[in-house]
């Protein structure tokens, strides 16, 4: 079973490697309203060199979260988005189904507590 465990999460670290630069977010973010070429990214980071953005794009792409396909001369770019699903299923779904039992019988409780009668707020008008 451990061996299971570490060959899963190694194949997402370098997801999680991509995810962590604010840069690379920015890239994916830009990517998930439509595909933009490779120029058309770079002219979006005018703070950033061409190679910045382009080592920037490496790391995505080697983490499988952006595809680019040629199209003549220039380098089309889209966003994969099953890397970041399969990070989703494994980290947040299992903690996303513990928390709404817990908040559900917090909610049950506090619905089982109050006083019969009375509703919203217990201001006076």
């Amino acid at each position: 079973m451990r061996g299971i465990v570490a060959e899963r999460v190694d194949k997402l670290d370098p997801v999680w490697k991509a995810l962590s630069d604010p840069t690379r977010r920015a890239i994916l973010d830009l990517l998930r309203d439509q595909p933009r070429r490779t120029t058309e990214i770079v002219e979006s980071f005018p703070h950033l060199t061409r190679f910045g953005v382009m080592k920037h794009l490496d790391v995505l792409r080697e983490a499988q979260l952006v595809h680019t396909r040629e199209e003549g001369r220039q380098r089309m770019n889209s966003l994969n988005v099953v890397p970041i699903r399969q990070i989703y299923e494994r980290w947040v779904s299992p903690f996303h189904a513990i928390w709404s039992s817990h908040l559900l019988r917090i909610k049950e409780t506090a619905e089982r507590e109050r006083p019969r009668g009375k509703r919203g707020s217990s201001r006076k008008h």
